[in-house]
């Protein structure tokens, strides 16, 4: 294959793989992937992170606390924010450009001679295992893509993975179930024989079903309570209460593999990492801009709250933009939106990653407003003249959110001018 020079050829490189026929979710094809490359998977200590919401911070926070306990560790998240290279991350840094994209190029060069087909999202989660396996790393921190029983990351057989279960609500009811019992079977789906598994306290329904999976899996389930979470005042409340569970659930491998703690030292320092789109904060000349990914009722409410605590008072303008192919989400997310923001900007998107991505035409979300009172919007197409617009308002909090997919077009021009 020829040499793959920067994210651009990498992104072309992975194009053929959004086009994947399967039209039901299993894990055959990724364990025979797996199987092929000798299941590096079961030669690592993983971290598995599922849930709801704060997986992703979670799982950043899990390989924070890692790395500042002196071990080395890999991360994998998704969807990326900027560069597909997120993906793959080593003691706390995506893999450098030309670095990644050696990788894949070795790496798409294995699968291709393997006959097999994996989805896009499966090449980079069997990629992560591969690399972390081949660097020896002491620790694999790695993200559920979407809910977890049937997800591509969860051929991980061994013993030793520690699962870690974040808040349980509803998304993405048209593959994982319209009740919590039937999206926590999913999420609990990543438990596997004699694992330990760290969560909070949640609500009836959730804990019925997680006990039950761990009862069935012989696994040992950490349960804690609300107060578990860390203060740091810097931090606001959500993220306080990710980082007191990822702090759990790595104390808890600490102890079992090294009889060590986790510090005071290491907690402040993964406290003070930048969980990218996770409530975000930018300084673009005098304007405060947070940028989040929150894309649901349930995300948007918790982000609002948080903002509203760290700036009580402050008008709020935001730049919206949902994923096309759930009314119910989006909606709920808008309406969250439309109860506390003073002005918004709609705008749209289009995004490969996983599968193409478009975003709810703008007309649609003029449409609720008008049909729920809320008459402070305009519609600017073009990402980057809605970010500009943002700025030229006069509300001291400015906000992108509604989509991951909306921040890769938005946050790298506001890296370059923080």
């Amino acid at each position: 294959m020829p040499q793959i020079r920067n994210f651009t050829e990498a992104q072309d490189l992975l194009r053929p793989y959004y086009d994947n026929s399967r039209t039901a979710y299993t894990l055959d094809l990724m364990r025979a992937l797996m199987e092929y490359l000798g299941n590096p998977q079961n030669k690592l200590k993983v971290l598995h992170v599922a849930g709801t919401s704060g997986k992703t911070s979670t799982a950043y926070y899990c390989a924070a606390l890692l790395k500042e306990s002196g071990k080395s560790v890999g991360l994998s998240v998704s969807p990326h924010v900027d560069t597909v290279n997120e993906r793959l991350q080593i003691n706390g840094l995506p893999l450098p450009e030309a670095e990644f994209c050696a990788v894949l190029g070795a790496f798409v060069d294995l699968v291709m001679a393997s006959g097999l087909k994996p989805s896009y999202f499966e090449l980079l989660v069997a990629m992560a295992y591969w690399e972390f396996a081949r660097r020896g790393l002491d620790y694999v921190v790695m993200e559920v893509g979407l809910g977890g029983l049937l997800d591509g990351s969860n051929v991980v057989d061994s013993a030793n993975k520690v699962c870690v279960i974040t808040d349980i609500g509803f998304d993405h009811t048209e593959i994982l179930g319209d009740t919590l019992a039937q999206i926590a079977s999913q999420k609990a789906g990543i438990i596997q024989r004699n694992n330990a598994v760290f969560m909070y306290q949640q609500n009836e329904e959730v804990m019925d079903v997680v006990e039950k999976v761990t009862t069935q899996q012989q696994a040992s389930l950490h349960a804690q309570s609300p107060d578990s979470a860390v203060t740091y005042q810097s931090l606001p409340l959500f993220q306080q209460r990710n980082l007191g569970l990822a702090a759990k659930a790595v104390d808890y491998v600490l102890n079992r593999d090294a009889d060590q703690h986790v510090s005071d030292e290491a907690l402040q320092q993964a406290a003070s990492i930048v969980v990218p789109a996770r409530l975000e904060r930018f300084k673009i000349g005098d304007k405060l801009v947070i940028v989040d990914g929150s894309h649901n009722q349930q995300k948007l409410a918790t982000l609002l709250e948080s903002v509203s605590e760290l700036y009580p008072g402050k008008d709020i303008a935001a730049v919206c933009a949902f994923v096309e192919g759930n009314d119910e989400r989006w909606q709920g997310g808008l309406q969250e939106l439309t109860l506390v923001a003073k002005h918004l900007i709609f705008t749209n998107f289009y995004s490969e990653q996983d599968v193409p991505k478009s975003s709810v035409d703008p007309a649609k979300l003029v449409a609720f407003c008008d049909a729920h009172n809320f008459k402070s919007y305009e519609v600017m197409r073009e990402p980057a003249a809605a970010y500009e617009a943002l700025l030229a308002r006069a509300e001291p909090v400015l906000v992108v959110t509604g989509s991951f997919y909306l921040l890769n077009h938005i946050r790298p021009l506001m890296k370059v001018q923080a």
